[in-house]
């Protein structure tokens, strides 16, 4: 069933608690590091930078704080919101709540098409993304062809052909791997396993319009999102175009998971973890959860990538091996409690 409605104010309340913990957490973000920034000389240097007042800062301090953990901070935000709320999406219309961009092959057919097109078109700044999400969009067709049985999608199939897919991918993603030299092959590789470190394809204002775009039209398809948790022909009895419904959030969860992948590669068990936490937390109100779902995946990725950096510094962790030792284990007592629905049981 679905959780109670809420009203207006209960979701402006979650969304601002889940705000004020993000804004918390993104300044320790910016003082901790291989070389840490004091909290007085933070606090300095982003009033100077808000009252457009001369820097007082050092040129280290201002270079590190500035040009390399402000737009790393930024671009974890985007890419954490991106893949939870495109978790959440492809969850609500599998019914699944093992359902997410990782786990269904599409992060693999993103990153496949995102090296596709720097093999084929070098650095071309509008060619990465859109290989990725038409590598996301592909893949998703592909599992949700391959998870049905008859006219109904089975939960148990979608999975096994999300996994297998996803396997799939990745080999070609190897073979196409072993025809980089081995500087390239290093740098790819540490991509591939997410990282946020690097120059991003596009610019960092376009990369947040995009991925708010598409949770905007996953959240303007919230009504019909929670109707679709009680069932597809309970939805149409209730007057949602099913059809329709799902072609439009298959393709803005497909379109934010591209773009994520392009900037960050394969993060993985964000899409995953996140909506899930969140709906336990909070209901499964889609009015409230993508918004919230995009804050929490912002606050998640920004920690892992804060781990990420410090834990063995000044070597850095791929991002997604830190997400991968919380998310693997949740995904396993998920699989091992109830691998149903979000919303009720049965298959969609």
């Amino acid at each position: 069933m679905i959780a109670a409605i809420l009203t207006r104010g209960e979701v402006a309340r979650v969304c601002l608690l889940l705000a004020g913990v993000l804004v918390i957490l993104s300044l320790i973000a910016l003082s901790v590091g291989s070389a840490s920034i004091p909290l007085s000389t933070l606090g300095t240097g982003l009033w100077e930078q808000i009252t457009f007042s001369p820097s007082t800062l050092s040129p280290d301090h201002y270079t590190i704080l500035f040009k390399v953990r402000v737009p790393r901070i930024l671009l974890a935000m985007i890419v954490g919101a991106a893949l939870a709320v495109a978790g959440a999406g492809y969850q609500a219309l599998l019914r699944n709540p093992l359902a997410d961009p990782y786990v269904l092959g599409v992060s693999s057919g993103a990153a496949l098409g995102a090296i596709l097109s720097l093999a084929l078109a070098g650095r071309l700044t509008v060619a990465t993304p859109l290989a990725a999400f038409l590598g996301a969009t592909l893949t998703i067709a592909l599992v949700y062809f391959l998870g049905q049985r008859g006219a109904q999608l089975s939960p148990y199939t979608l999975l096994l052909a999300g996994v297998i897919t996803a396997s799939f991918l990745s080999a070609l993603t190897t073979f196409l791997l072993n025809s980089l030299s081995g500087r390239d092959l290093r740098g790819v590789t540490f991509w591939l396993m997410g990282d946020l470190s690097g120059p991003t394809a596009l610019p960092l204002g376009w990369l947040a319009l995009g991925v708010l775009a598409a949770s905007g039209v996953i959240y303007a398809a919230a009504s019909p999102l929670n109707l679709l948790l009680g069932g597809e022909t309970e939805a149409q009895t209730l007057g949602v175009d099913v059809r329709q419904t799902k072609l439009i959030v298959y393709l803005a969860a497909s379109f934010a998971t591209g773009l994520a992948v392009s900037v960050s590669g394969a993060i993985g068990y964000v899409g995953l973890l996140v909506p899930h936490l969140v709906r336990l937390l909070f209901g499964s109100d889609y009015r409230l959860l993508v918004p919230a779902t995009a804050l929490a995946g912002a606050v998640v990725v920004v920690v892992a990538d804060t781990l990420a950096r410090t834990v063995v510094a000044p070597t850095e962790l791929p991002v997604g091996a830190v997400t991968a030792v919380v998310g693997a284990p949740v995904f396993i007592y998920l699989l091992r409690s109830r691998p149903a629905t979000p919303g009720s049981g049965g298959d969609s």
